[in-house]
């Protein structure tokens, strides 16, 4: 069990890094919150966390290998991560720059047909954070260096786990940030600029992944 927490520490130290460092999961977060409440950034955020998960499991079960070492596979993630990310971008900068306005519980009062469905806030988040296949690399080269060969799946996938609560966790107090009151009436005083400086980072996000390499 010692040896576990040991893992467990080290894996949690060189994640909390990632995290917090700026890319496409935060730019959808931060976008969700300003654009469609805080309710749908929460959302978005589980999204992210089910896709962290996925990417764990296929690493614990060998599978993360397999799509590292393949040109093609690699290569077909990469690029379903590009056209992703510039066709939100392209979204962004097409939008009419409405933000929604917050009440001070921080629900978005929206009319429904208006409201983002829980499904499209969970895939956009899902996608974004699924099809990098940076992530593929991430969790290869961290497992495989600091998880022993030994340590059961379970263990392993449990590891996992952890990481997707504090990787939701972080993007739901980023969520409730962005939502406050104070930040939304900024947002809305500026919200056709937001949009558009949204939807060119997206598209920079995009064409900086278009330019990134399978390491063999």
């Amino acid at each position: 069990m010692h040896a576990y927490l040991i893992e467990l520490a080290s894996l949690m130290a060189i994640f909390a890094f990632a995290v917090i460092s700026p890319g496409a999961d935060l730019a959808m977060v931060m976008r969700q919150a300003m654009v469609h409440g805080r309710r749908q950034a929460i959302i978005t955020s589980f999204g992210i966390g089910a896709a962290l998960m996925m990417h764990v499991s296929y690493t614990v079960l060998g599978l993360g290998l397999i799509i590292s070492k393949s040109i093609y596979l690699f290569n077909l993630v990469k690029w379903c991560g590009v056209a992703y990310l510039v066709y939100i971008g392209i979204k962004a900068l097409r939008s009419s720059g409405g933000f929604v306005q917050i009440s001070p519980e921080g629900v978005a009062p929206k009319t429904p047909e208006k409201q983002q469905s829980f499904m499209r806030a969970f895939s956009l988040g899902f996608a974004a954070n699924a099809l990098n296949p940076k992530a593929v690399f991430f969790f290869l080269s961290i497992f495989s260096t600091v998880v022993s060969v030994h340590t059961p799946t379970e263990i392993k996938l449990g590891y996992g786990m952890l990481m997707a609560i504090c990787l939701i966790s972080w993007f739901v107090c980023v969520s409730l940030f962005m939502t406050t009151p104070h930040m939304q009436a900024a947002f809305a005083r500026a919200g056709k600029m937001i949009d558009r400086v949204s939807g060119l980072v997206f598209i920079t996000l995009g064409l900086k992944l278009a330019t990134e390499k399978a390491h063999m």
